[in-house]
């Protein structure tokens, strides 16, 4: 991981700061690189002007996504927040969709608690509810949340 050892610090830096703790959503450093190990999964920076950050230039934000035949599945995205309300989300939505179609992806597919406010971006880049999982996630204060699931597919 020596090349990308600053991108995940700078990936981490956004994971603590744009989860809320209470949900438990945030993965930890060793979950992101046993991920990008894989081999399929890939992810992406966004500075504050949503585009690449420069070596050494913090990261605004980041996408982590997984490949697989004809689909991609955004596993998490996230923005720091005080860096909200700029694009930057809707940037990173955009970058995760054309590398997916590079790799030949025909939908894309994401689940996120129900809830959850980027519900309004998903929806925006053209994501529709497939289906739901009731009680699917367990806060940190131990009650129950349902799971939706989403898809956007190619035309």
């Amino acid at each position: 991981m020596t090349g990308q050892d600053d991108d995940l610090d700078r990936l981490m830096a956004v994971m603590q700061a744009g989860f809320d703790p209470a949900y438990g959503e945030a993965w930890n450093r060793r979950q992101v690189e046993d991920a990008l190990l894989m081999g399929n999964c890939t992810y992406g920076l966004a500075a504050a002007h949503g585009g690449e950050p420069a070596p050494g230039e913090a990261a605004a934000g980041f996408y982590l996504s997984r490949h697989g035949y004809e689909e991609a599945e955004l596993l998490l995205i996230a923005v720091d927040p005080a860096q909200r309300g700029k694009g930057i989300g809707s940037a990173l939505l955009d970058r995760f969709a054309a590398e997916a179609r590079q790799h030949g992806a025909r939908q894309l597919l994401l689940e996120m608690r129900r809830g959850n406010p980027a519900e309004a971006l998903y929806r925006r880049h053209g994501f529709k509810q497939i289906g739901e999982r009731p009680n699917y996630y367990r806060t940190r204060d131990g009650s129950q949340l349902d799971a939706v699931t989403f898809a956007c597919t190619f035309e």
